[in-house]
């Protein structure tokens, strides 16, 4: 695979652009709006920058990486000549089944198509498409260029030799790929959510507060970011999203999420993307204020 293909600007589809650019690859960055696609260009940029500050690349490299960057706002344009289309818009089940309908119709014949989902069945959305045994889940983490998992999510038709080379082209990105079967929350978020929604549990029922609860689990259980910063982190709507898919899938009480975390959602504290979650965030700044909302 040489023409790779990424659908949606975010804060995901920039940080796999910028991964697959990095290695050699020539990347198509499709988004509708080119607002954001300016800003998605600015963004890698600037993480290039970190890195050439920590000597990890070279300017020319940077340079070199940036220019294997072509950016869209028509998907047929972006994906015309595509291998591989890593689909990494936002957590939504009815917006991703749209994309991959209109993608099976415009990628070329054999072009595997790859969604960057947390938690949306791959079989579901393989489904809308005419090539069931070429779609496959390729969930990287975040930040895209720092994170080394890449958890591989065979849907029910998908073909052995696909999973095969989406393994491969992992390692050539310099990421550790995990292989998991198709059941909601996969095994990241299957694992991680609810312990989120018991964090956040933990706080709407007074058990501790936020500082109190984070601190427990880095200092007892040596985790680098608490569940309550993580979820800022990750964004409350996707948290919550996320929790519904299980909760759906499974039909268990226990992946239910907590009314503060739908409250919380439903007033627009969504954490980092909004300036307000658990914590409070100012832009540029590394300090973590507890949300007014939590303070005793």
């Amino acid at each position: 695979m040489k023409k790779i293909a990424v659908i949606g600007a975010g804060t995901m589809g920039n940080g796999i652009a910028h991964v697959f650019a990095q290695s050699g690859f020539s990347v198509a960055l499709i988004d509708v709006s080119a607002e954001q696609l300016q800003k998605a260009i600015a963004t890698i940029g600037k993480n290039f920058d970190r890195q050439v500050a920590k000597g990890a690349v070279t300017e020319e490299q940077k340079a070199a990486a940036l220019g294997n960057i072509t950016t869209f706002t028509a998907m047929e344009e972006g994906v015309k000549d595509a291998e591989l289309v890593v689909e990494a818009a936002t957590e939504n089940v009815e917006l991703k089944l749209t994309i991959f309908r209109q993608l099976d119709g415009l990628a070329p014949e054999g072009c595997i198509l790859a969604t960057n989902t947390s938690s949306i069945s791959i079989t579901r959305i393989a489904a809308v498409t005419k090539r069931p045994e070429l779609v496959i889940g390729m969930h990287f983490m975040n930040p895209v260029p720092v994170m080394k998992l890449v958890e591989i999510i065979n849907g029910y038709a998908t073909k052995p030799e696909v999973s095969e080379s989406i393994v491969t082209l992992s390692k050539q990105l310099g990421k550790i790929p995990c292989v998991v079967n198709d059941y909601p929350g996969f095994i990241a978020n299957r694992i991680l959510m609810p312990m989120i929604n018991e964090a956040i549990y933990s706080l709407y029922e007074g058990v501790a507060g936020v500082e109190e609860i984070d601190t427990v689990m880095k200092l007892g259980m040596a985790h680098p970011m608490g569940p309550l910063q993580l979820a800022d982190f990750i964004g409350l709507d996707v948290c919550l999203s996320i929790l519904r898919v299980l909760h759906d899938g499974f039909g268990n009480p226990k992946y239910a999420p907590c009314p503060l975390l739908v409250n919380m959602v439903t007033a627009k504290k969504l954490g980092v993307k909004s300036g307000e979650g658990f914590y409070t965030y100012t832009p540029g700044s590394k300090d973590l204020v507890v949300s007014a909302s939590f303070r005793k």
